[in-house]
């Protein structure tokens, strides 16, 4: 169970400035209702100063997400634009108290949406990093630009970090390893050091094959699923055939043929390499 700060309660309990802002002139955009979080915030700039006279949000999302927007909200009002373009997500984080490390990207996405707002008023196209680059993680719609962006500001070394700032890999887990390349490419560093967390056997009995499966599972699938509310079960082993059922949102994830895909390599990489994962309905 994350543990939150009496602020982030606060805002979520009582949220600021929440609905749509009939006046405003500044719309940003980001997310999507698809991947579990979404938000739409807006502004009412003055064009002479550029100051923020108001600013509303509405959102898609968990308690966290609620909270950061109404945060956001409040620390860019009265504000001049250029001023609160320099607010970043870990400023949004401190002024709720902190955010568990898992919840990160709902304080990159309201900064993200500021950014999205702000260009939506200057007439100009979305930041850089929203619409250029390769999409990496297709379960959440991230690019490479993007996680370059939270890599660098955050200083992420890991995958798991990447996720929690971003989302990008807490999906099927496909994109894992461009996740790392990414990391080590900021970093200025060459990736050559491989994964030796679970080696696979020459041979195995149906026992150790069950056995090594559950583990994996256990340690290296489910909790970036439950991180967004999923889960996966392992139902049955026959042969080579890994019987698994999607439980949680991964049961009714328009993603859900990706995330399969994502358990079966991380299964043939970590456990046995001729294995086939099967979905089945129990």
């Amino acid at each position: 169970m994350w543990e939150y700060s009496e602020k982030v309660k606060e805002h979520f309990f009582n949220p600021r400035n929440i609905g749509a802002l009939e006046d405003a002139n500044a719309v940003g955009e980001v997310g999507s209702l698809a991947c579990g979080d979404a938000l739409k915030l807006y502004l009412k700039i003055d064009p002479k100063t550029e100051k923020i006279l108001d600013a509303s949000f509405q959102t898609f999302g968990c308690g966290s997400a609620i909270a950061s927007s109404s945060a956001l909200t409040e620390m860019v009002k009265g504000k001049a634009v250029e001023e609160a373009l320099k607010i970043t997500n870990q400023d949004i984080a401190n002024y709720l108290g902190g955010l568990p490390k898992e919840k990160m990207h709902c304080s990159v996405m309201g900064r993200d949406a500021f950014h999205a707002a702000v260009a939506c008023y200057r007439g100009e196209d979305a930041p850089r990093e929203q619409i250029e680059g390769e999409l990496v993680c297709e379960c959440f719609g991230v690019s490479d630009e993007q996680i370059r962006r939270a890599v660098r500001e955050n200083n992420l070394s890991t995958v798991q970090e990447v996720t929690d700032y971003t989302k990008a890999g807490g999906g099927c887990g496909l994109c894992h390893e461009k996740i790392e390349g990414i990391i080590a490419q900021v970093k200025g560093e060459t990736k050559t050091v491989e994964s030796e967390v679970y080696k696979p056997r020459k041979a195995m009995t149906n026992i150790q094959k069950i056995a090594k499966i559950q583990e994996v599972i256990e340690k290296e699938i489910k909790p970036s699923l439950q991180q967004d509310g999923g889960d996966v079960e392992l139902i049955d082993l026959d042969g080579d055939i890994v019987k698994i059922a999607l439980r949680g949102l991964c049961s009714s994830c328009p993603s859900s043929a990706l995330t399969k895909a994502g358990i079966e390599n991380k299964l043939r990489e970590l456990v046995y390499p001729d294995l086939v994962v099967q979905e089945v309905n129990v």
